[in-house]
């Protein structure tokens, strides 16, 4: 039986029809994307020199090419951008340069907390669409795994061996939920 309420149950009223949910996934997909960019570029321009940088330059060029896809979403579904993207430019980047001043370890951390939420929100992307959209789907299910490989590797690396981890993972899992429910409706 399918975990998705939308599919599971007929529309009630005030459920907002399936093109509305759909679109916020796009614009917070897109957001969420162009925060991730900012966040690798502002790693990049602490560690550009380091033994980390080409793994960040390798997970940036994959944010770009997800970060391009949903640019094509935005356009085919005339969809708007969050208009919050001003702000994520700032925040990604002071993310990403704030956590490599503190060194590649707690670089690493920003990646693990990040794309831990980036899964979670995935996986209810996932569920929600059910059986709509399966191309929407299949690429969501696509990045999910790619951002999860972001994870693995920051692991590796020793992400979650900086002192003081928890805090500093669970601090930044709190503003990146933020950051989704903001960027769904603005």
């Amino acid at each position: 039986m399918s975990t998705d309420h939308q599919t599971t149950r007929p529309r009630l009223p005030g459920d907002p029809p399936t093109t509305d949910r759909v679109a916020r996934m796009v614009r917070v997909d897109h957001a969420g994307e162009y925060g991730a960019v900012r966040i690798y570029q502002g790693q990049l321009a602490v560690l550009g020199r380091s033994a980390l940088a080409p793994r960040l330059q390798h997970m940036l060029a994959q944010e770009h090419a997800h970060l391009k896809h949903f640019e094509g979403e935005l356009r085919s579904r005339r969809v708007r951008p969050t208009a919050l993207l001003p702000l994520w430019h700032v925040a990604g980047f002071a993310l990403g340069a704030a956590t490599a001043l503190m060194g590649e370890r707690a670089a690493l951390a920003c990646t693990i907390a990040v794309e831990e939420t980036i899964d979670d929100h995935y996986r209810q992307q996932h569920e929600a669409l059910g059986t709509d959209e399966p191309a929407l789907k299949a690429t969501v299910d696509q990045f999910r795994q790619e951002e999860l490989d972001h994870r693995d590797e920051a692991v590796a690396g020793g992400g979650r061996d900086l002192p003081g981890f928890s805090v500093l993972a669970g601090a930044i899992r709190a503003g990146s939920k933020l950051a989704i429910w903001l960027s769904e409706r603005a």
